[in-house]
């Protein structure tokens, strides 16, 4: 699994997050305190707080999709 903190804050910026994951095969949440959500999914990115950083876990060990979502990580774990 990959661990990293991402930040999408603008409507554009999750706009173009949510079309790269959803190309991914690999399962993807993001996690906010206690709130985890789908990372595949628009809506469950807005009921997140998008304008502090957000922890992107990925289930998969390739690490080229953080290539395609460099633009938006702010922190590797």
């Amino acid at each position: 699994m990959i661990t990293v903190k991402v930040l999408i804050d603008s409507v554009e910026k999750v706009k173009k997050f949510s079309s790269i994951i959803s190309q991914q095969g690999a399962d993807c949440e993001l996690i906010e305190g206690v709130h985890i959500m789908d990372a595949k999914s628009i809506m469950g990115i807005f009921s997140l707080d998008i304008k502090q950083p957000i922890r992107l876990d990925i289930h998969s060990d390739n690490r080229e999709i953080l290539d395609k979502l460099k633009e938006f990580i702010v922190e590797e774990s």
